[in-house]
């Protein structure tokens, strides 16, 4: 598990690619220390494990799946990338719970600048929609932001919005991006839960277990699902 409070900012250093894999070796001295053959690190908020390691570098495979999902697809030798390690027990959760299991990427549409900050608007797959909500949290290439606007549920085109502080366009990858450039997206685990819950909980389902369960009078699927 993540906070998405971003420890340091390395680069890819070697990309090393097969049929359906890619093996990537990361410069992070940061994120290197104390980590152990098969520790955690997220990488541009991809959950990735350490096969390898120097003082200064880790390496780690990406399988074909991930590739499919996430920007690390077009990964090459000296992209810069998000790390943080996995939280600790006990640690201060500075973001959100952040797990590095994204749900795709997003394309930045625009950018609107402020004095001190900066707006960045992205495009929304819109099965993820229903996902994302104003003031709610998402972690973009592994950052916790704030989601600081959404478009109009009726709209075409989904988006939303966050919007960056200095240290955040510092201290992060997102500060370098361009209209047009991919980043990988993960919502928030409880919305992804809770939508879960509700397909589960759909009418077919409630009434197969209603009369499974022979009440004396008929029960809506509300007041099953309240009841539950």
């Amino acid at each position: 598990m993540f906070t998405g409070i971003i420890e340091e900012l390395g680069r890819i250093e070697r990309v090393e690619r097969s049929a359906d894999a890619v093996r990537l070796t990361i410069r992070g001295p940061l994120a290197v220390t104390g980590a152990a053959h098969g520790d955690s690190i997220a990488v541009s908020g991809v959950c990735l494990t350490v096969v390898e390691q120097t003082p200064v570098t880790f390496t780690a495979d990406v399988m074909e799946q991930t590739l499919r999902m996430s920007t690390l697809d077009g990964a090459v030798a000296g992209t810069a990338v998000n790390l943080e390690r996995a939280a600790l027990v006990g640690d201060r959760l500075g973001g959100h719970i952040v797990q590095g299991h994204i749900d795709g990427t997003s394309t930045l549409l625009a950018i609107t600048p402020g004095d001190a900050w900066r707006v960045l608007r992205f495009s929304l797959d819109p099965t993820l929609a229903r996902l994302v909500v104003d003031k709610g949290s998402i972690a973009i290439d592994g950052v916790s932001l704030t989601v600081s606007s959404i478009s109009d549920a009726a709209e075409a085109d989904q988006w939303f919005e966050v919007s960056l502080i200095p240290e955040t366009l510092t201290a992060t990858t997102l500060g370098e991006r361009v209209v047009g450039d991919k980043v990988n997206i993960e919502t928030d685990i409880v919305a992804r839960h809770v939508e879960r819950i509700l397909a589960l909980s759909s009418p077919s389902l409630v009434s197969s277990t209603a009369a499974s369960s022979a009440p004396a009078t008929p029960v809506t699927p509300n007041e099953a699902r309240n009841a539950s």
